[in-house]
């Protein structure tokens, strides 16, 4: 099976911590010339440092803040004015937690521009590269969401689905460019975003409860690492994953209740 990322590019977004930082260290294992994005520099600066280089990589970042489409606009149109990208991971930091009847307008937009509307200013600056190079891999870290609303998460219940009907239809016109887009939904994960969705649903006071409660709702009984969710998205970015496209996969432990 080849999982080899040897002379190909990745764009790694959200990627100073948690998922996305975990997908760049497993996808530099495998070979590729990571560039990280996000919005601390010095962040970015500290992960860069984690990344692991065999043979002649180059590692490299952009500063990008994805609540301003215009910033996430202009740091792709760089990199891709300076090299080919064959692998585009999208990820950004999830829409605040609560009811969708306490949700303002406002929240609705500001989430649809950090997501979809991001997303797809990063895909359209890469597209031709991956046409040119006949080789494209688009992977979009949503959340198990995409198959079942999630209680507590009202905003970006809405927002998960646009994507991923997004990237279905992206799917379905740059196949034929040997262009594969996915979705990887993560379940409960070892992460800050974790630790504030743990906070929401708690008053401070039960939070063992409700984590017990949570854990009890995962068939495997633990909560995920960011490490084995970066593990399905570095196989869908390889060659080893070249039919696999218009895809939402739950890596989750099993607690998604739709097949």
């Amino acid at each position: 099976m080849n999982l080899s990322l040897s002379n190909k590019t990745a764009v790694i977004c959200g990627s100073t911590q948690g998922i996305g930082l975990a997908t760049a260290i497993i996808l530099a294992r495998l070979g590729a010339n990571c560039i990280l994005i996000a919005r601390n520099e010095e962040s970015l600066i500290s992960a860069l440092k984690e990344l692991p280089i065999t043979g002649r990589q180059q590692h490299a970042y952009a500063v990008a803040n994805f609540s301003n489409p215009a910033s996430a606009d202009a740091a792709i149109q760089q990199i891709v004015s300076e090299q080919e990208v064959e692998i585009l991971v999208n990820n950004s930091g999830g829409p605040k937690p609560g009811p969708i009847t306490f949700a303002l307008t406002s929240d609705f937009e500001q989430a649809f521009s950090q997501h979809l509307i991001c997303n797809h200013l990063l895909v359209n600056a890469v597209l031709p590269g991956m046409k040119k190079a006949g080789y494209g891999r688009i992977i979009n870290i949503i959340s198990t969401s995409v198959k079942t609303p999630l209680p507590n998460l009202g905003v970006s219940n809405t927002i998960r689905a646009a994507v991923a009907s997004w990237a279905k239809t992206l799917s379905n016109e740059v196949g034929q460019y040997n262009i594969t887009v996915n979705n990887v939904l993560p379940g409960l994960t070892h992460t800050t975003r974790y630790t504030k969705l743990l906070d929401s649903l708690s008053d401070h006071t039960n939070k063992d409860e409700v984590e017990k409660a949570l854990i009890d709702s995962i068939p495997m009984k633990r909560i995920g690492t960011a490490e084995e969710i970066g593990n399905v998205i570095a196989f869908l970015a390889s060659p080893a994953a070249a039919y696999v496209t218009g895809t939402s996969i739950p890596v989750d432990g099993g607690r998604t209740p739709a097949i």
